[in-house]
């Protein structure tokens, strides 16, 4: 009788390494292993690993590849990806592609990093930190990785070889557009830190096709263009394997499963499909590479629907994709309308959907129960825009997972924290309840339910404060009725952090009082945010940088900067303050280039840099500063030649996008370039004063700017900015502040010491009584101030009427940020300025002692301060 063939099974469920001996007719190979695209979890790689054949575990080992170190092997590998991967040559390599060639090696090498920190963070099996920010600006990658793995060195001297300088590679590449002000910004500091002090932690975004937008200045107006960023981007990993289905609209349904138990069942509506990149994240002087998921939109059934085409509806038949890609299109897509709302809601789920599915799946490969959630997951909502992760992750432990609601909200609340970004009640965010039923029905249904509980907690233990139940309501009684967001985040959370001590304080006396009462202190606490000196010094700023290694006895300073404090011991050190000296005039000299090529302006580098860079908002004031250039310029234009010789030269710089739909904003900037246009071409002023608007203001342009600063203006109105990071930037780069008693200047001030900051403007306390008087009292416009405005008003800087908005919202519209109540101080103030950077000598020291005492705000206090009193988390670092 024939003997039956045997079928060949995959061995994916046995456990393959117990089978011995042959297991198939002679000569037939023994089943292979099954390899996932997602990895396994901790107990499941070393049976796996068994399973191998020790031939194909020899073979994969000897072939393995190995990072360069070496010049030679730098070229070898930059010239390989320029020929193969290019397709170019000796002959058509230009300098993009040798930055293409450079990037491609050195991303090769953080990827052999990248992926043996997820294997080593898997096989710990510890808890990992996941950071969800809607924004994360990363800035150029390709001089940030070859700092932080200690090979710019060797890049360099093999680009000379090749025939091009580093300066001119590196200048190729585009900025990642992920982000737009400080919120992206820290979380990419919180990013290179969390690397660098071997935190296994991932970050979570969008990766948006266009960015925020392109801000081009035309005829001194902002014009907002696509930027195409994604043209060639070598850092990112397409995980086309790693999709999510996002469920959109349709309706809620409950049923009976088969224990009688009831089960919700949300079902209809649109799907739309999840893609991952994958972006490495270098830490410095660490073999440790996190990583940074970034999350593209595209449509749930294929990009192409044949049978419309077939039907000659060619629009319709790439319209599911089109209206899919929208989703991950651009970033805060202008909202003054209803669909740009909806869109933005849509963006913000879509983003937590998958991440949550990310995270929720990473954690049930390690087989352990859903009561050690929050053991092992901790993750850190960067303000309120992922505050829907919240009510995603009670969907999935009850409707998906099956928990009860009781056990399932413990773990949310174990799960997550809050890092609160503003105190401005109009900045919180609020979503429509008739939006986010048409849009999230489940997730409504479960926010109503969190409230309700939540509700009956607070009635039962202040019964007699009937009000406070309207006032904590995460459903505000608005027509329409609307979500709070951040009541939301803060009940769904175990800490919630403020972001310097001013705002932390003002957290806990306005918006969140009432929390603070039910809750107790000890929920809310502070961290002051913080930058990576990596970045901010060594990598913007490498004469700087050196100079301070060359006295510190080498770079240890990076990673503990409170180091720097024994600069002071240098301050009588002539040689060393004239190198300073020389270190910040070339920076200037360096952005008054830039300025010449980008602007066609000529601006004097003895002159004092005055710098104002940041989004433009009314509540950062920089209305003050060009009311106060307008104030400067007719004083000047007053003076006789005698008078005018005695004057410090001065060029005030300013640069920042207004969001498209932010009217003000985008007047504001106009006044600056209308100013300018004036001031610039006046010949009796000539190089007295200047007025620059650097347009598309990004973190490569920040690079050039920070290090070039004299003074820089952090003049927001008191108790507005949560914290503002790069007065930090400017203090650590050697240049001074004129700033308010607001956010981080408070502490900035307590570290370095009032005489060493200008400080101007009224307080905090003292604010929402100025706004009353404006209102209900006699207010007066401060008389220079008043000056100002007849000079806009006679048309002096073009079509007055152009600015009759911005001038009545001073003057007659009530001051809200009380431009005119510190017009004054600020004028008196930039007089103390000008008188003290006469004294060469002593303006010195005050930036080495700043320089020196900075050492608080680095990234790395932020980061271990959140690891030890917030997540809950160890470092892992990497085995020698």
């Amino acid at each position: 009788m024939a003997t039956k063939t045997r079928e060949r099974t995959l061995s994916s469920s046995a456990p393959v390494s117990e089978l011995q001996g042959p297991i198939a007719p002679q000569g037939m190979s023994r089943p292979k292993h099954k390899r996932t695209v997602t990895g396994f979890g901790a107990q499941d790689i070393k049976s796996v690993e068994a399973s191998i054949p020790e031939g194909q575990r020899e073979a994969w080992k000897k072939h393995s590849v190995q990072g360069f170190t070496t010049k030679d092997q730098f070229e070898d590998e930059t010239v390989r990806h320029i020929e193969t991967t290019l397709a170019r040559s000796l002959f058509n390599c230009d300098e993009l592609a040798a930055y293409s060639g450079a990037a491609l090696a050195f991303r090769d090498r953080l990827i052999i990093e990248w992926n043996k920190t997820q294997q080593r963070q898997t096989f710990a099996d510890q808890k990992r930190v996941y950071y969800l920010s809607l924004e994360f600006l990363m800035g150029r990658a390709l001089d940030n990785a070859m700092l932080n793995v200690g090979l710019k060195d060797v890049a360099r001297a093999g680009l000379k070889d090749l025939g091009f300088r580093i300066e001119d590679v590196i200048s190729q590449e585009h900025d990642a557009a992920l982000g737009n002000g400080g919120l992206g910004r820290l979380a990419a500091c919180f990013l290179d830190s969390m690397a660098t002090l071997n935190y296994p932690a991932w970050g979570y975004g969008l990766r948006y096709r266009y960015g925020i937008f392109k801000q081009e200045i035309v005829d001194g107006y902002q014009v907002e263009v696509p930027d195409y960023w994604l043209d060639f981007n070598p850092w990112e990993f397409p995980r086309h394997d790693i999709t999510v289905d996002i469920q959109f609209y349709g309706y809620v349904r409950k049923e009976k499963d088969e224990d009688g138990k009831t089960v919700t069942i949300w079902e209809g509506g649109e799907i739309v499909d999840a893609v991952a990149y994958d972006v490495p994240i270098p830490g410095y002087g660490t073999a440790t590479t996190n990583n940074l998921r970034l999350w593209s939109s595209k449509a749930s059934k294929g990009e192409f629907d044949f049978q419309k085409f077939n039907s000659g509806e060619y629009e319709g038949s790439v319209g599911d994709q089109q209206r899919a890609e929208t989703i991950s299109a651009v970033l805060y897509p202008n909202d003054n309308l209803e669909r740009g709302k909806e869109l933005r809601l849509k963006q913000q789920y879509f983003w937590c959907a998958a991440s949550l599915f990310d995270i929720v799946r990473r954690f049930k490969k390690t087989k352990k129960p859903w009561s050690k959630f929050s053991d092992m997951v901790a993750i850190q909502l960067n303000d309120t825009h992922p505050t829907l992760a919240i009510v995603e992750m009670q969907r999935i432990l009850v409707d998906i997972e099956g928990l009860d609601w009781a056990e399932a909200w413990s773990i949310v609340q174990g799960t997550f924290s809050y890092a609160n970004h503003t105190v401005m009640p109009e900045a919180l965010e609020k979503w429509s309840v008739p939006l986010m039923q048409n849009l999230l029905p489940r997730h409504l249904q479960i926010i109503y339910e969190v409230n309700s509980q939540f509700l009956q907690y607070v009635e039962k233990t202040f019964p007699k404060d009937r009000d406070m139940l309207r006032r904590v309501s995460i459903i505000e009684e608005s027509q329409p009725k609307m979500v709070r967001m951040a009541y939301l985040a803060t009940i769904g959370s175990h800490k919630v952090n403020g972001v310097a001590e001013l705002h932390s304080d003002l957290i806990k006396t306005t918006i969140f009082k009432d929390f603070v009462t039910i809750y107790g202190p000890d929920k809310f606490t502070n961290v002051t945010n913080g930058i990576t000196p990596r970045r901010w010094l060594h990598q913007a700023n490498p004469k700087l940088s050196e100079l301070i290694a060359s006295k510190l006895g080498g770079y240890d300073f990076l990673t503990d900067l409170t180091k720097l404090n024994k600069l002071e011991h240098f301050l009588d050190d002539a040689d060393f303050k004239k190198e300073w000296q020389e270190i910040k005039y070339a920076n200037k000299v360096r952005l008054a280039q830039h300025i010449k090529d980008t602007t066609g302006v000529s601006v004097n580098p003895k002159a004092l840099f005055d710098i104002q860079v940041k989004r433009i908002h009314e509540y950062k004031r920089q209305q003050l500063n060009i009311l106060g250039v307008i104030h400067r310029y007719l004083t000047i234009k007053a003076m006789s030649p005698e008078e005018r010789k005695k004057l410090a030269p001065r060029v005030s710089i300013f640069g920042g996008k207004a969001a498209p739909g932010y009217w003000m904003a985008k007047t504001v900037i106009h006044l600056v370039c209308s100013v300018g246009e004036v001031v610039n071409n006046d010949k009796d002023i000539g190089d007295l004063l200047k007025v620059i608007y650097i347009e598309d203001y990004n973190v490569s342009k920040a690079e050039i700017i920070t290090p070039a600063s004299d003074i820089s203006e952090h003049i927001s109105t008191a108790g507005t900015e949560a914290s503002g990071t790069s007065n930090m930037k400017f203090v650590l780069n050697g240049g001074l502040i004129i700033g308010t008693c607001d956010g981080a200047n408070i502490e900035i001030t307590r570290e370095i010491g009032e005489s060493n900051i200008f400080l101007f403007g009224n307080l905090a306390e003292d604010v929402e009584d100025l706004r009353h008087a404006h209102t209900y009292g006699d207010f007066q416009l401060d008389p220079d101030l008043n000056k100002v405005f007849e000079a806009i008003k006679s048309g002096r800087f073009g079509d007055a009427g152009r600015f009759s908005a911005l001038c009545n919202s001073i003057i007659e519209h009530g001051d809200y940020y009380l431009v005119s109540d510190d017009f004054n101080s600020y004028v008196k103030t930039h007089e103390l300025v000008d008188e003290a950077y006469k004294d060469q000598e002593a303006w010195l020291e005050k930036c080495i002692t700043s320089v020196a005492r900075m050492g608080f705000f680095s990234s790395d206090r932020c980061i271990q301060e959140y690891a030890e009193m917030i997540w809950n988390v160890e470092p892992l670092p990497p085995k020698e």
